[in-house]
């Protein structure tokens, strides 16, 4: 029995939550015992959401969950509860949908007030401890929270998650990425005009868009995006990986958190942007990437940590930024100018009086002058990472999330791919090995870890990621023996995955989780940001095992553009813009299309289109690629 008049997270299995372990609020974890507590206590419930690396997290941890006179007021009318929206997605989910509804919008911390048994009624994101920002403190409302319950309680209903799809019209495949121009930032790269997310999902569409049409337009945007993530301030450029997101249009300052699903789908992006046109600067880029994760995110067994923090010591990318004085610290003269010339530096700096690392626009005339250029530059630039290693680092919340590392394991083996490394192969393969390892246990899949004690509840985001990555192993097996095991592998979870599902090929509703004791299931999010959704993630990998298992084909139709891009892309693949290639001898995959699937057969053959075209060598097959390509683009031409 727990002691409620208490703060009981100092045990928990989320590093966000042991950040709270001192706050003088009593909290809770989120568990039938304290719900139960609640509502025979008559208690108002608040609920506070959110995760390690979160800034505005950690500013309401300082000020209103550290002060003694808010906490005592909360200690006194509520039962207080902690959650980590990485841990319990399904909890996220569901209040973050009544607050974007109620108050149109939503973020982190994410603060709602439910009833005794449970039905929300009041929510928002942050809230100081004074009035701030033209902002009530926290007590404040509150108060105004309790005082409106007495009054209207009666007359509270459950609130049901509602999600809006939003399909397109019928429209040709080949006009999709036409239409995607109107979302793109011209000027800038990257889509829309105010802070800018890496578009992951987005770029995944347009690299396989291109991979058929050779579309002028999608190489532009794909492109122009990925320059600009990796040269301006997106990119780490001394330790590899990128950052969070940019606070403006320009990709100049980062919020700095790193995220490890980031670097697991922009590991897949660059990786398929060096194999479509072998630019050295995405190899570049993957191999930093690849560097970061293992240096920065690895748990040291083959599975990898959540997140690094965006503050260091309460301020934020204290461990990335330097003054210009610090820079000249750190380096000769003749370095100091040379990266100068680079890198855009000042007296003032670019953020907070300080500067952080972002490329200028320039370019040398000779690939001699690159090359030396490029070598004395990697040389101050490493000597800069060394000095930034002294300094203190950011908090590393070492949670293992099993949907992220599955994520991670699909990123690394498209770079062992199309960057040729089997040292990169090897880590996928072993991710998968721990994770069905140290997580799947009495044909359970745990969402989380630490320090190697799971968590207990299912979703299907796992499911569905640990399957399609189980696809793509399949494909690089070594012998039929391991193709075997791969295959097993592959039945059992998707019969995991179908568990989520009701209904048929006529309609079909997905949820996010398998109700437990502690919540109820609730429909599955389709928001394909920043990671592809459990639903999109879902439809891939039926997609691809349907194939491998020479099931029924899918048929999706296309949803908003932007928002379900990981979805569209299966759409696209369902459209039959997607490869079957069957031959009784390996291919390197750099002469596959990306948007294929191997199977090994008797025959040669590419099953696209709706049909199977039959070669008489693997050359005359490859040759057909090319062939392709050349009339699809001009029928998207024409």
């Amino acid at each position: 029995m727990s002691n409620f008049n208490q703060n009981n997270l100092a045990y928990s299995l989320s590093p966000y939550l042991q950040q709270h372990k001192n706050n003088p609020v009593h909290w809770q974890e989120w568990n039938e015992e304290t719900l139960n507590f609640a509502q025979e206590s008559s208690k108002l419930i608040f609920v506070s959401i959110g995760y390690a690396t979160c800034h505005w997290c950690h500013v309401m941890a300082s000020e209103a969950f550290s002060d003694q006179e808010t906490a005592d007021y909360l200690n006194e009318n509520f039962v207080s509860i902690k959650i980590d929206r990485e841990q319990r997605p399904d909890i996220d989910e569901y209040f973050m949908n009544f607050v974007t509804r109620s108050t149109g919008q939503g973020g982190w911390p994410l603060n709602v007030v439910i009833s005794p048994d449970g039905k929300p009624f009041f929510g928002g994101t942050y809230f100081p401890h004074k009035p701030k920002h033209g902002l009530l403190p926290l007590k404040e409302v509150l108060k105004d929270a309790r005082k409106w319950y007495e009054e209207h309680k009666n007359d509270l209903q459950e609130y049901t998650v509602k999600h809006e799809e939003e399909f397109l019209e019928k429209v040709e495949d080949t006009a999709i990425a036409q239409n995607m121009r109107r979302f793109f930032d011209e000027e800038f790269g990257g889509f829309g005009t105010q802070t800018k997310f890496p578009p992951h999902n987005t770029l995944l569409f347009l690299l396989n868009f291109y991979q058929e049409t050779k579309s002028e337009s999608a190489q532009e945007m794909i492109l122009e995006t990925l320059d600009a993530m990796a040269n301006k301030g997106l990119h780490d450029h001394l330790q590899g990986g990128f950052y969070r997101y940019c606070v403006d249009r320009e990709w100049v300052i980062p919020h700095f958190e790193k995220m490890l699903y980031d670097q697991a789908m922009l590991l897949w992006v660059y990786s398929l942007s060096f194999q479509l046109f072998k630019r050295d600067l995405d190899k570049v880029i993957a191999e930093k990437i690849v560097k970061n994760l293992s240096e920065t995110f690895s748990d040291g067994d083959g599975l990898f940590y959540s997140a690094h923090d965006a503050d260091t010591n309460h301020e934020e990318g204290g461990s990335y930024t330097w003054s210009e004085e610090e820079l000249r610290n750190a380096l000769s003269n003749d370095e100091f100018n040379q990266l100068s010339e680079v890198y855009r530096i000042s007296k003032n700096g670019n953020f907070e009086g300080k500067n952080h690392l972002v490329k200028k626009e320039w370019k040398l005339k000779t690939d001699v002058e690159v090359e030396e250029h490029t070598s004395k530059l990697n040389e101050i630039e490493t000597k800069l990472l060394s000095a930034r290693k002294k300094r203190i680092q950011p908090f590393v919340d070492k949670k293992i999330v099993t949907s992220w590392n599955a994520l991670t394991g699909i990123g690394l083996l498209m770079a062992s791919r199309y960057l040729g490394s089997d040292e990169y192969k090897s880590m996928a393969f072993k991710v998968f090995d721990e994770i069905v390892k140290r997580h799947f246990a009495k044909e359970k899949l745990a969402h989380s870890s630490l320090e190697g004690t799971p968590q207990r509840q299912e979703f299907l985001e796992d499911y569905a990621s640990v399957l399609l990555l189980a696809t793509y192993l399949y494909e690089d097996v070594k012998d039929d023996r391991e193709g075997k095991n791969y295959k097993d592998h592959i039945e059992e979870f998707l019969k995991k995955v179908n568990q989520f599902k009701i209904g048929n090929k006529n309609g079909v509703k997905w949820f996010g989780n398998i109700a437990a004791g502690d919540f109820r299931q609730i429909p599955a999010n389709t928001f394909d940001h920043p990671t592809p959704s459990a639903v999109s993630l879902a439809e891939m990998a039926i997609f691809r095992v349907h194939k491998i298992l020479e099931k029924d084909d899918l048929d999706l139709d296309y949803k908003a553009l932007i928002q379900n891009d990981f979805h569209n892309l299966v759409a696209y693949y369902t459209k039959g813009r997607f490869h079957e290639i069957h031959s009784p001898e390996r291919f390197a995959w750099s002469e596959l299309p990306i948007n294929s699937l191997f199977k090994n057969d008797k025959k040669y053959q590419d099953c696209t289109a709706f049909m199977c075209n039959e070669f008489k060598s693997k050359n005359e097959l490859i040759d057909s690629f090319a062939l392709e390509a050349t009339k699809e683009r001009s029928r998207v031409q024409s």
